[in-house]
């Protein structure tokens, strides 16, 4: 089942852009992948609690976003709009914080952060044009 298929069959959408679900989709997937970093960076034997807290924090936020972006019944475009900007920022503090670990979980958690990042922007470029 296809994220932006079930956002594009809703019945107040008119013209959706793919970057739309996509952004959605991997706001999803990052949030499941900074709850579960941060639970690997509780067993490992550094400090790693500013680690811990940025993908908590990430987690949260991405999930908080996709939650609220895949609801499009009387759409408030401008919050969606804002949670994919506060997503943005999260993805680039916990990518930031992940990198400076050499652990694979840390460097899987970046890369997912980097490809959440990188979708929000297109899809907060389209919905800018479109309410421009």
């Amino acid at each position: 089942m296809s994220i932006a298929e079930m956002i594009a069959d809703h019945p107040q959408v008119k013209e959706e852009d793919p970057a739309l679900g996509q952004a959605v989709r991997h706001a999803m997937y990052c949030a499941a992948i900074c709850n579960s970093c941060a639970d690997a960076c509780s067993a490992e034997e550094e400090d790693m609690r500013q680690c811990i807290r940025s993908c908590s924090d990430c987690s949260d936020i991405c999930t908080a976003t996709y939650r609220t972006a895949s609801r499009r019944t009387a759409g408030n475009v401008l919050l969606i709009m804002g949670m994919f900007e506060l997503c943005i920022q999260a993805c680039e503090q916990c990518a930031e914080e992940c990198e400076k670990h050499d652990d694979p979980h840390c460097k899987r958690c970046a890369k997912m952060c980097r490809e959440t990042i990188e979708d929000c922007r297109k899809a907060l470029e389209f919905m800018k044009k479109d309410n421009g």
